[in-house]
């Protein structure tokens, strides 16, 4: 399988799981209110049946859309690259996929058998993790030890930094989707207080209280977004930070060889 279509289902996937995280609890919200009694209108005996108006008190799909707004609609959007983002990682932030084991084992006896330059030639046709940060160090073998620790240190500060900048998409797509949850819940609620002036503070307290609940529509959505994807985010950065000390621990036994006798 290509690697662009691997991408395109990655996608995909991504974006039927983000819809199915943020229907859910807003379908469970909206069957929840259709189902609620509506409470019965009272009018005077003598009143024609036509005057008499039912209130209800739950809201359907249409009205849910309608709240999400603009604001809501760029939540479903960064909820989409938040877990496109995440699928990728799984896949490709993993031990086996930074220090695969078999490149390893090669290397080492490679080592063992003092063929630093065939180790060389693997590191430059294996382009990992590994071998990007060992080969870094490797082309300093004629400098002496500490140049090639000096290298290797450089060469994973830069890996590390790159998978760190990788991963911090995940921290701001956690951070901006609560945001924007409230800036929408505040946007709705501005509406439905202007809906009180306009009528001259003879709202209908039912039609205030949908209205206040939809513009919450954004911030419930903010919250599933920020919620996994922060999560996700605290995970993939322990996993570095574990897989950066196994690849020091690797590379020390490794250059130990080099070290000058005391």
């Amino acid at each position: 399988m290509s690697t662009d279509l691997r991408r395109k289902l990655r996608l995909l996937a991504a974006v039927g799981l983000a819809l199915a995280v943020l229907v859910a609890p807003v379908s469970l919200l909206a069957e929840e209110a259709a189902t609620t009694p509506a409470p019965a209108a009272t009018a005077p005996a003598d009143a024609p049946a036509a005057n008499v108006e039912s209130t209800s008190g739950g809201y359907g799909w249409g009205d849910v859309i309608t709240a999400m707004g603009p604001v809501g609609f760029v939540i479903v959007l960064l909820s989409v690259a938040g877990l496109a983002l995440g699928i990728d990682f799984a896949v490709n932030i993993r031990r086996e996929k930074l220090l695969p084991p078999h490149v390893i084992s090669e290397v080492e006896q490679l080592f063992e058998q003092e063929q630093y330059e065939q180790a060389i030639e693997l590191c430059e046709a294996e382009d990992c993790f590994f071998t990007r940060i060992l080969g870094a160090g490797l082309s300093k073998l004629g400098a002496g030890y500490e140049r090639m620790t000096v290298a290797i240190q450089e060469a994973a500060e830069e890996e590390m930094t790159a998978l760190f900048h990788k991963i911090g998409w995940l921290a701001l797509i956690g951070t901006i989707a609560p945001m924007l949850g409230l800036l929408g819940t505040v946007l709705g609620m501005i509406t439905a207080f202007n809906s009180i002036v306009a009528s001259g503070g003879a709202a209908d307290p039912v039609k205030l209280a949908k209205g206040i609940s939809m513009a919450l529509v954004t911030t419930l959505e903010g919250l599933i977004v920020a919620i996994p994807v922060l999560t996700a985010y605290t995970f993939f950065k322990n996993r570095v930070s574990r897989i950066m000390l196994e690849m020091g621990v690797i590379t020390g036994d490794l250059l130990d060889r080099f070290r000058p006798a005391q």
